[in-house]
């Protein structure tokens, strides 16, 4: 009889057990739902604070100009597939078009508007009002083409910065550090970069003059603009156009003025021993880091307070500098996003920093000269990449020095 007690008094306990579960699950539910109950689902939840915010407007004109570039180019702001229908600014619309070199290109007209933008416009020098009031302007027709210079393949393409009259400075390039063709076993091609320039700035017409040096050459570029300091910026962009359509298989480009020395076969030795990461991503030069405008209106770099404020980024000086040609397509792609800038190496490192790529300093590029003691020595030059400045007469001269079979330095 014990056991029919034992299994009864086991149903109870089971009994018990379950009916306490059950309380405890009907507790949860009451608790969760009183929960939910202060909730208003009816109405979206608002933050305390905005995710973004869009910024207060800067009052100088250029970093006003980048800050809505940047709002326009903001994929979580404005989506790709409606920026050319949100964008009213002109630049914005003009960056986006890519030059066809087979085509006309209509001639840029002056933007009257940047009168009223800028508080102190009238009282500006003239070189300040001749480049805003075509800053908008990226798109100019090309009156020198050199198609022939990339139709072989360039391990390096020498890209140098001149001005019409400079025939004397071009031909001592050519018959020195610039020539085209084969040079410690790399192809090596050069391309002079030129824009207009005109009567109004006291130049001679040398026109008959250039064409024929382009016909004999073939290694001219010139584009319907008017060659300026300020407009070197431009000359810059339209270069990485013209690469990106004429050249894009070249491997590195060194960029540098028609006054400088450079030590062509230092550099193809230099490219010949970097890694292909190293590679990818390089641009070195003699960088200029922490510098910011000058604003002494006699300086030659003069930027207003109404034009631009804050620090400059790191930037290689504008005598020469050296980068890949996976550099060079960037820069091209992301210029469309950055606001020209009167300073050409101040532009090209506000590009690269759009990147986030940082300009390496190399002590072989000597943008500054080197000391007087060692510049009629021929050993000097042997392991250095740029000398600035120099004239056509001792560019010629060194080149011979260092190319010397003779030479022999510790």
């Amino acid at each position: 009889m014990r056991k029919p007690r034992m299994h009864a008094g086991w149903n109870k306990t089971k009994f018990l057990g379950v009916m306490m579960m059950v309380n405890f699950l009907i507790y949860i539910l009451v608790e969760v739902t009183r929960s939910y109950g202060k909730w208003d689902f009816t109405k979206p939840r608002v933050p305390p604070e905005q995710f973004w915010k869009k910024p207060e407007f800067s009052e100088a004109f250029w970093n006003r100009k980048q800050q809505h570039l940047d709002y326009v180019y903001n994929p979580l702001i404005v989506p790709a597939t409606d920026r050319t229908t949100s964008v009213s600014l002109t630049e914005v619309v003009q960056a986006s078009v890519q030059p066809n070199y087979t085509a006309k290109v209509e001639r840029c007209k002056p933007d009257f508007k940047i009168t009223t933008q800028i508080k102190d416009y009238r009282s500006l020098p003239q070189r300040f009002k001749d480049f805003l009031l075509y800053m908008q302007c990226r798109s100019y027709p090309i009156l020198i083409d050199a198609p022939g210079v990339c139709s072989e393949t360039p391990f390096l393409l020498l890209a140098v910065k001149s001005l019409t009259p400079h025939f004397e400075r071009r031909q001592a390039i050519r018959e020195s550090w610039g020539r085209a063709g084969i040079l410690a076993g790399h192809r090596v091609a050069t391309v002079f970069l030129l824009g207009k320039t005109e009567g109004s700035d006291y130049f001679p017409d040398v026109s008959a003059m250039l064409r024929y040096e382009a016909s004999l050459h073939g290694d001219l570029l010139q584009w319907d603009y008017r060659d300026t300091f300020f407009n070197l910026t431009l000359k810059e962009v339209l270069f990485l156009e013209w690469m990106a359509e004429r050249c894009p298989s070249a491997r590195y480009i060194f960029k540098g003025d028609d006054d400088v020395f450079v030590n062509t076969r230092s550099i193809l030795n230099f490219l010949g021993g970097l890694s292909e990461t190293k590679a990818r991503d390089l641009f070195v030069g003699d960088v200029i880091s922490k510098a910011s405008p000058h604003r002494n209106k006699n300086l030659k770099y003069y930027i207003p307070e109404s034009i631009f404020v804050g620090a400059y980024p790191p930037y290689a000086g504008g005598g020469g500098f050296l980068y890949s040609a996976d550099v060079g397509i960037r820069l091209r792609n992301i210029s469309l996003h950055v606001s020209l800038f009167p300073i050409d190496d101040v532009y090209t490192g506000m590009c690269l920093q759009k990147l986030g790529l940082v300009p390496e300093k190399h002590q072989g590029f000597k943008t500054f000269n080197i000391e007087e003691k060692d510049r009629e020595t021929a050993c000097a030059y042997q392991s250095l990449m740029l000398v600035h400045p120099r004239s056509p007469q001792e560019i010629i001269k060194i080149w011979g020095w260092i190319s010397d079979p003779g030479l022999s330095c510790k």
